[in-house]
């Protein structure tokens, strides 16, 4: 088990935490992280987000509570941009977690300090939540295994949400295996979670992967070397790849920004000072006038963004033109990946297509060249489909990775491919490591 002087030590460094465990057990079986936005016993949960400094929750969520029967240990919670919303993690009112490669680079977001843990931290196993790429955005840049199961298939019960109807909780870790193994813990039926039931139970099997229908999208001269290498390494597996169109792809991330900041700003209602975190607002205010000042002070100015785009986006007149339209775009993406997994058992694309940009880089991009970065990862996430990114290669010293998206419920095939990648790609672990 890892030391706590060690521990607060690194993360002095990287800030991939927001809160460390004022004391490690000696007697727990293994040791895992949980994102910000997940609630812990002994924790606060703060999803990023000045605005619920000091919630301290009463329950654990449905995969820590999982997790800590099974006989594991929370050590911390990491960091991550306010509320999940933000593609490289510089949107945390807690500091910005640095990339373990290179720490004038980002993490990923917006579970950058998942993707650092796991990437620093020997054995380390970090929970994570997906909701457009903020499990494989992470996972690539930072160059460790990022699964995001199948919607559904992981209960939501305790996770603060961004986009309920796109929100998975996953895992990231160094090892392929640990996927494999905490996977199955974290899933499951729960009627806490009405969109957890009824579905085919995660089977613990070896599913050789067969068949990758490879989506060519545009990318950095070095991650289409990486990509190229990879679509090579599988041929040399036995694996049939071939490159095919999927046209409807071009529209999935207006049709995402649209659906999950309309949801991402029905989920921020409640955050007004009033009921959870601060509540240190002038109460001789009336209501609109302590909501407004509470969340004017307290709020980043990109949960402003999209509370501000979902909000239009629901308002009379404007719902038909954009919410339906983008809920219609939705579908067709659903039906072309099932038409491609007639033939194929997964899809295959760059992860991100560029490295971890640096810092300086990060703060010349307008908002809508973050947005587009989410460009691969969007499709999937918005599907609901299970998917996992997995280290390919590297380029300027920094890893890339190749995603791999199969259909729903078929989360194994995923985790085995995975298992079979790892002894054959030799991963590059960052200089500093614990």
């Amino acid at each position: 088990m890892i030391d706590l002087p060690d521990l607060s030590k690194i993360n002095e460094k990287y800030r991939m935490f927001s809160e460390i465990a004022s004391e490690i057990s000696t007697d727990a079986e293994f040791a895992f992280s949980a994102k910000d936005n997940l609630t812990a016993v002994g924790f606060q949960a703060r999803a990023g987000s000045a605005i619920l400094e000091g919630y301290r929750p009463l329950f654990d969520a449905a995969c820590i509570e999982k997790m800590r029967s099974a006989g594991g240990f929370l050590i911390g919670k990491t960091n991550m941009d306010e509320f999940g919303f933000g593609s490289f993690s510089m949107n945390s009112a807690y500091g910005i977690p640095r990339n373990p490669y290179d720490t004038e680079r980002s993490c990923g977001g917006s579970s950058g300090g998942a993707a650092c843990a796991a990437a620093v931290i020997d054995g380390h196993v970090a929970l994570g939540v997906s909701t457009g790429g903020s499990i494989a955005c992470p996972a690539s840049f930072c160059g460790v295994y990022g699964m995001a199961p199948t919607y559904g298939r992981v209960s939501r019960h305790g996770l603060i949400d961004y986009g309920n109807s796109m929100d998975k909780v996953g895992i990231l870790s160094q090892d392929a295996k640990d996927l494999g193994k905490y996977l199955p813990i974290i899933s499951g039926d729960d009627r806490r979670d009405p969109a957890s039931c009824n579905h085919p139970p995660l089977q613990k099997r070896f599913r050789k992967l067969r068949s990758v229908a490879i989506v060519k999208g545009e990318a950095s001269a070095g991650v289409d070397a990486a990509i190229r290498s990879a679509e090579e390494e599988l041929r040399s597996m036995s694996v049939d790849v071939e490159t095919v169109s999927m046209d409807s792809l071009r529209y999935a991330l207006p049709a995402y920004y649209v659906l999950a900041s309309a949801e991402g700003s029905t989920n921020i209602a409640r955050y007004c000072g009033l009921r959870y975190g601060r509540q240190d607002g002038d109460l001789s205010l009336k209501f609109d006038d302590y909501f407004t000042k509470m969340r004017s002070e307290y709020l980043g100015e990109e949960t402003k963004r999209r509370v501000i785009l979902g909000t239009f986006t629901r308002m009379m007149g404007f719902r038909d033109k954009y919410y339906a339209k983008a809920l219609g775009v939705r579908n067709a993406i659903i039906s072309e990946y099932k038409s491609i997994f007639e033939r194929f058992d997964a899809v295959l694309t760059p992860t991100m297509p560029f490295i971890s940009p640096r810092f300086d880089e990060i703060s010349g991009m307008s908002a809508l060249e973050t947005y587009r970065a989410d460009v691969l990862s969007v499709p999937p996430n918005l599907s609901g489909l299970p998917h996992i990114s997995m280290p390919c290669g590297y380029s300027e010293g920094m890893p890339v990775g190749m995603m791999l998206v199969a259909d729903h419920w078929n989360d194994d095939i995923l985790l085995s491919a995975a298992e079979e990648w790892q002894k054959r790609f030799d991963a590059r672990r960052p200089e500093v490591a614990i």
